[in-house]
């Protein structure tokens, strides 16, 4: 399902100021830019990522996004010891915000007039995700059997398990199918198996699968499917509708989160939920190295924004905050 965007409304030029105006005009007056910014409204890169993607030394990328920055048109995010760059938090309340939405979204349909550039661009970016997809599935495969201990250091299932279930139980939408996203050892299975007619559990680390499958074969989950894969795959493959999709503590693990929610609203029947619950955005940069996590945690907002880029609507939201100084977050994302 292609993101729902809708027009922003007519502004009157007092709403906007001309000098900033001026330079966001002037910044995305050059196609290397323009290009750079339809390319972050998929996801976050850091510097020397966007040259090798666009094939461009760092002295020049790291002066084109000083102009976007300088412009409003780009923010920057640290990540452990990296900056990466990514599209601005938007929320219409102003004239500048209304414009730049409008703008962004005639951007993201534009098409690059060289056909063969803009191929080589796509295949570098997708040889990009894969590299990352590799590192963390590589992580699994060689923490698969401490990969729980480690995990507990950040939030054990004991300690956000009851909250989450609580969730679940507080959603009454349909039950036929359901999606869990990277199940790690299977523990919201049961509850998701005894609440949905059939269940798909989806990895794309063979070691993590395996233990998913234990669990389910020990407490004999009949109705739950272990598969190997990403959401790309599941549509690719042309897979059932679902009902419910669950990403619980594995989107800080995912190549490119924000994709993650076009993809799952492309799953989801009309009237079915996603369930995401995920770290917020915090400092503690020793959880690259000891649990493999990609990115350290996200900001609510950013999380809301993404679903309202896919069509999806925001719904029950909790937060709960743990001793070591991490906060998680449940929310709950409806399809219309």
């Amino acid at each position: 399902m292609p993101p729902m965007n809708h027009p922003a409304p007519a502004l009157h030029p007092a709403e906007l100021d001309s000098e900033l105006l001026a330079r966001a005009c002037k910044a995305i007056g050059d196609p290397l830019r323009l290009g750079i910014l339809r390319l972050l409204g998929q996801g976050s890169f850091a510097v020397l990522e966007l040259c090798d993607l666009f094939d461009t030394k760092q002295s020049s990328m790291s002066h084109h996004l000083k102009i976007l920055a300088q412009a409003g048109l780009v923010v920057t995010q640290r990540e452990g010891n990296s900056i990466y760059y990514r599209r601005p938090l938007l929320s219409q309340r102003d004239g500048w915000q209304r414009w730049l939405s409008s703008t962004l979204v005639a951007i993201d349909q534009s098409v690059d007039a060289d056909s063969e550039r803009q191929q080589a661009l796509q295949s570098r970016l997708q040889r990009l995700l894969d590299e990352r997809a590799e590192a963390c599935a590589g992580f699994f495969a060689r923490n698969a059997d401490v990969f729980r201990k480690q995990q507990d250091l950040i939030a054990s299932w004991d300690q956000y398990g009851e909250t989450l279930e609580a969730m679940l139980v507080a959603w009454h939408g349909p039950a036929l199918a359901a999606l869990e996203i990277g199940p790690g050892e299977g523990a919201f299975l049961p509850s998701l198996a005894k609440r949905f007619g059939t269940v798909v559990a989806l990895d794309i680390s063979s070691p993590m699968l395996e233990r998913a499958a234990a669990l389910v074969s020990e407490h004999q989950l009949h109705n739950v499917q272990c598969q190997l894969g990403d959401t790309n795959a599941l549509l690719a493959q042309g897979a059932e509708r679902f009902d419910l999709a669950v990403a619980n503590m594995v989107l800080h693990h995912v190549p490119a989160p924000r994709t993650i929610f076009s993809e799952v609203a492309a799953l989801l029947s009309p009237g079915g939920c996603f369930l995401v619950t995920d770290l917020c955005r915090h400092q503690q940069t020793w959880a690259r190295e000891s649990c493999g996590d990609l990115w350290l945690g996200f900001a609510p907002e950013d999380l809301t924004a993404w679903a309202r880029e896919a069509g999806l609507r925001e719904g029950q939201s909790q937060f709960l905050g743990l001793r070591n100084g991490f906060q998680i977050q449940f929310r709950l994302f409806h399809r219309p």
